[in-house]
């Protein structure tokens, strides 16, 4: 779940960025991506896209909470 919430932090980050730090944003938004698809729990549930919807609402929940809180 902590590279969903990274994802969605480092994707909030790229929208006000300016433009020398675009490049280094994109590079950790691929690299959390290729995290995030690749994790076995993915492959392991019966129905892996549900699994990630539900993993990108929980985390979209945790990283809003922690938006708020900052």
């Amino acid at each position: 779940m902590q590279a969903q919430i990274d994802w969605y932090a480092t994707h909030g980050r790229l929208a006000e960025a300016p433009a020398e730090q675009v490049a280094p944003l994109r590079r950790r938004l691929l690299r959390l991506s290729t995290r995030i698809t690749r994790d076995p729990y993915g492959k392991q549930v019966t129905d892996g896209p549900v699994a990630r919807m539900e993993l990108k609402e929980q985390a979209w929940g945790a990283a809003d909470t922690h938006r708020r809180a900052s």
